[in-house]
């Protein structure tokens, strides 16, 4: 069975979990049909970017 030489530093141990403490995407408001997306993107449901349409999304029925 391995047997490790040396203790872990802390620094070692903490940039080996450096992932585990990632934090979830912040969500903004779209001003033109209030639904959530993310900041500095377009709109995924009514395709707006700073108040001007510039994709053009399908409507659902």
């Amino acid at each position: 069975m391995a047997v490790p030489k040396k203790k872990t530093s802390k620094s070692r141990k903490n940039m080996r979990r450096a992932h585990d403490f990632l934090t979830a995407p912040s969500l903004s408001v779209c001003p033109e049909c209030k639904s959530p997306k993310m900041p500095h993107r377009v709109c995924p449901s009514c395709g707006t970017y700073k108040g001007k349409e510039v994709a053009g999304v399908a409507k659902q029925a």
